[in-house]
């Protein structure tokens, strides 16, 4: 795998403490399987057009323009030089605001996340600023601003790397009070089956490496066939269930059982490490190599 490359560049700051470094992206966007769209007949790709609501007519890019919907059907009109002057000026710099705990912060409010490697001559400001905060038990939050926009940025560390994670703000996140759950009285017994569930699946850390997508595997698999003139197969798709527990304490039983089986066998083959898969509906796979 080539090393990264960096991205740019800018200024962490916290006091008079300024920590030049370079930026990085954290995942990996090219890893994601897209299918483009074919005119059937001849299997060209298909371009995209913009047809006026109004006249029915194709409209070229060079005679389009942006607007707002201030009302139904009612836009104000704003130039590319407007909608520049309205953009958030770019910043080369984060300045930390305040420390925090992490698990202050839910994960609900996570985006994008970037990993930043210090510029020469900061490699002591950037270690100091890991132990300081390693130490604490604090991750850093600030300001960054790029293309146009505003952002709030967790900065912490991961290992001996800063890592720097955008974060929703908090008009952006949808109040949970907003999804109606009705109140369920649940029994003791209940309770402590689903308490030795956990315990039964209880890892001591969350080990990414363990999971792998195997539903991008069938993807590629059905690709590769395609590509070498294989037809691909379209099974019956079986109905789905609707998932309803009909006896809650049987199945809380049934599942302690079959956890402990898996255990057992587990043990019996030795500590060997094996990749859990991520499963999706096989039907989506084939939805897919369909399109």
């Amino acid at each position: 795998m080539a090393a990264p490359r960096s991205i740019g560049s800018l200024t962490v700051s916290f006091g008079l403490v300024a920590i030049p470094v370079k930026l990085y992206t954290a995942t990996q966007s090219q890893n994601s399987i897209s299918f483009n769209m074919l005119h059937k007949t001849c299997g060209s790709r298909l371009k995209q057009q913009y047809v006026c609501a109004k006249e029915g007519v194709i409209v070229e890019r060079d005679e389009t323009v942006k607007g707002y919907e201030f009302a139904k059907d009612q836009y104000v009109q704003f130039t590319p030089e407007e909608i520049k002057a309205l953009e958030e000026a770019g910043s080369h710099a984060v300045e930390i605001s305040e420390f925090v705990p992490v698990e202050s912060i839910d994960p609900v409010y996570f985006d994008k996340t970037y990993y930043l490697s210090p510029e020469k001559g900061a490699n002591k400001p950037y270690a100091l600023l890991i132990e300081a905060m390693k130490e604490a038990k604090l991750a850093a939050v600030g300001r960054w601003a790029t293309r146009g926009k505003a952002y709030i940025v967790l900065i912490r560390p991961i290992n001996d790397v800063l890592t720097m994670q955008q974060l929703h703000f908090a008009a952006d996140v949808r109040p949970s009070t907003e999804v109606e759950i009705p109140k369920t009285e649940v029994k003791p017994q209940e309770m402590k089956l689903a308490k030795q569930l956990i315990e039964q699946q209880t890892s001591a850390r969350f080990d990414p490496t363990a999971y792998t997508d195997e539903h991008r595997g069938r993807i590629q698999a059905e690709i590769q066939k395609k590509v070498e003139g294989q037809e691909i197969s379209v099974a019956e798709i079986e109905p789905e269930s609707s998932g309803k527990v009909i006896d809650l304490m049987e199945a809380l039983r049934a599942s302690l059982e079959r956890t402990e089986s898996a255990k057992e066998s587990a043990a019996k083959l030795g500590p060997r490490k094996e990749a859990k898969r991520v499963e999706q509906p096989a039907k989506t796979a084939r939805k897919a190599s369909r399109r």
